[in-house]
């Protein structure tokens, strides 16, 4: 085929993203507090956006309780091995006024204050002995002997170099030593984490019921021996939706109060378009114009979430009437079909919002879920049966605890729900619930 170079005319159909556009996609799925941030940060570069005064102020979650409801969020209750992060504040100080009392020659001293910053939020050396020693200009056998030194200090634990060090220090500082425990966490810690008990009690001669024991006592020791220096602050939610119960019907509002107030600052406007400068002109018309998208946005947002929350209580309705084992199978797609945008607008609506339902706080994104195909004519929802996981699990007998395969026959003939063995490790996971091998207690 010749081609030849030559003008040619095509008509596409494109979508521009505007900024005015992508402004209130970006308002729409800010949380409250990202929002706030976002208004407070608009403030400081836009003077013609004034944040009314009353509202630029920290809001305390222990005042104002008749006005709206606060939360605060507790950690997942999972095993403490699988909870190791965040921040120290006063640990140094501690470690450093121990040393300060023992006998320790000026050039160890000096090691251990640059060593006691190797150790981070959880009190674990995040170096290697090799590492330190090249940092510090020292050999490997001075720093392995003041990581001695700082690993005999309180908390016990501290300058471990992982888990398995962390607990094998505690358990060295026992009045009473644990042989048994001591041996299992040196020499057998990855069978032991991974409840293969049979197997280690061949290896030891002992019994799965001892191992058992030992699992039961590592439980008391502290993963993070530095948790106690942590400064975590209470964490909390205030709702963006509030939904209030009337009979037999119910209120639906958008709690915007905790939001700052935006109003135009007609005064500097004022001030500054009588100078006859056409830079100073160009500069409040863009300000101006960017004040009037925000507040447009703004009221966009407001009105998707309204929508968004009448169409969840709407499609719940036996959720708010009776409680969360009644809620009902629910997707994205439904609501947004049903109010006309598209989905990932609900999305976005729904992102990190939270309710205040007659049953307590709840995400936005909690009433969705996914369908679950039953034996009657009415499907469950995927929340549903993680419910009754959970609750199967709970009522289980732990010497002969529930394989996944079990789970489906129950789901099956006691609820008539149809779920695979597959799905139901899926939820399980999801649920941080072990599978059954790890469930299994043993007879002492």
């Amino acid at each position: 085929m010749d081609l030849k170079p030559g003008l040619w005319q095509q008509q596409t159909l494109k979508l521009t993203m505007t900024q005015e556009l992508s402004q209130a996609i970006a308002l729409l799925q800010y949380s409250t507090q990202e929002l706030t941030s976002f208004l407070e940060e608009k403030a400081n570069e836009n003077p013609l956006l004034k944040i009314e005064s009353e509202h630029v102020r920290t809001m305390d979650p222990r005042k104002d309780r008749s006005k709206r409801t606060t939360m605060k969020v507790e950690k997942d209750k999972q095993s403490w091995i699988e909870q190791i992060g965040t921040d120290n504040k006063s640990l140094d100080t501690y470690l450093l006024s121990q040393i300060n009392i023992k006998q320790v020659d000026e050039q160890k001293r000096l090691i251990i204050q640059e060593m006691i910053f190797y150790i981070d939020a959880n009190g674990y050396l995040c170096a290697t002995v090799d590492e330190i020693a090249e940092d510090l200009r020292s050999t490997n056998e001075e720093v392995a002997a003041c990581l001695s030194i700082i690993q005999s200090l309180e908390p016990a634990g501290i300058g471990a170099r992982d888990l398995k060090e962390c607990l094998l220090l505690q358990l060295q500082r026992l009045e009473k030593r644990y042989e048994l425990a001591e041996t299992i966490v040196k020499e057998h810690f990855a069978l032991f984490a991974e409840k293969k008990w049979k197997e280690l009690g061949k290896l030891l001669a002992v019994t799965p019921g001892e191992i058992q024991q030992v699992f039961d006592f590592i439980q008391t020791l502290i993963p993070r021996p530095a948790l106690a220096f942590q400064n975590d602050k209470a964490i909390y939610i205030t709702p963006d939706v509030v939904v209030k119960r009337e009979g037999e019907a119910f209120t639906i509002s958008i709690f915007d109060e905790v939001l700052p107030k935006i109003s135009f600052n007609e005064e500097y406007y004022k001030q500054f378009s009588s100078y006859k400068d056409k830079q100073v002109n160009r500069f409040l018309q863009e300000k101006q114009q960017d004040y009037f998208w925000i507040v447009k946005a703004l009221e966009q947002r407001k009105e998707t979430l309204t929508k968004v929350a009448i169409k969840i209580v709407e499609k719940q309705h036996d959720f708010f009437m009776k409680g969360p084992a009644y809620l009902k199978p629910m997707t994205m797609k439904d609501v947004a079909e049903e109010i006309g945008v598209h989905e990932s607008t609900v999305s976005r609506a729904v992102r990190e919002k939270y309710a205040q339902t007659p049953f307590g706080l709840c995400e936005l994104k909690y009433f969705f879920s996914s369908t679950i195909q039953t034996t009657s004519s009415e499907n469950a929802s995927s929340q549903q049966v993680k419910d009754i996981i959970s609750k199967l699990v709970a009522e289980e007998n732990k010497q002969k605890p529930l394989s996944d395969q079990e789970i489906v026959k129950e789901l099956s003939s006691k609820h008539g729900i149809v779920v695979s063995r597959r799905t139901i490790a899926k939820y399980r996971d999801q649920l941080g619930i072990p599978s059954s091998s790890k469930r299994k207690r043993y007879e002492i």
